[in-house]
């Protein structure tokens, strides 16, 4: 099962959706997309990783270890209440609990997309990740 597909199945769950996991799936790919079709893990993690505390929640979804929580007003601040909304309407429910299952299931997707180090890899591993926060943070 690929990514989003598991993230439409954890969110549908999660929610209660009652659209088909297509539809959820193709609103996933346009909320986490790089607007060209695909899904921009990577580049979610780095804005996540120059956004101070958000660092930290990332650094603990890459990793190893146990997933540190993020809040439901995190997401809507790091992929826009607008984004949410429109995410929200596309599969049938309101703004915040589309946020909340994303608090939720975001973690999850982004902690199996870096299963075997893939995902942080991309990134120039931790290290790059925390060097790209800092650049961020300088300017």
């Amino acid at each position: 099962m690929d990514l989003i597909q598991l993230g439409a199945q954890l969110l549908s769950e999660k929610l209660g959706l009652q659209v088909d996991s297509n539809t959820v799936s193709s609103a996933l790919t346009s909320l986490l997309g790089d607007g060209q079709g695909n899904v921009d893990l990577a580049g979610l993690a780095s804005k996540m990783a120059s956004s101070g505390q958000l660092g930290t929640i990332v650094s603990s979804w890459l990793g190893d270890g146990a997933n540190s929580p993020i809040s439901a007003d995190s997401i809507l601040s790091l992929l826009g209440e607008g984004n949410v909304s429109q995410f929200a309407s596309q599969v049938g429910t309101d703004a915040g609990s589309a946020a909340t299952g994303l608090a939720d299931v975001l973690p999850q997707i982004m902690d199996e997309a870096s299963s075997g180090g893939s995902l942080l890899e991309s990134v120039g591993g931790l290290g790059g990740l925390m060097g790209a926060a800092s650049s961020f943070l300088k300017s």
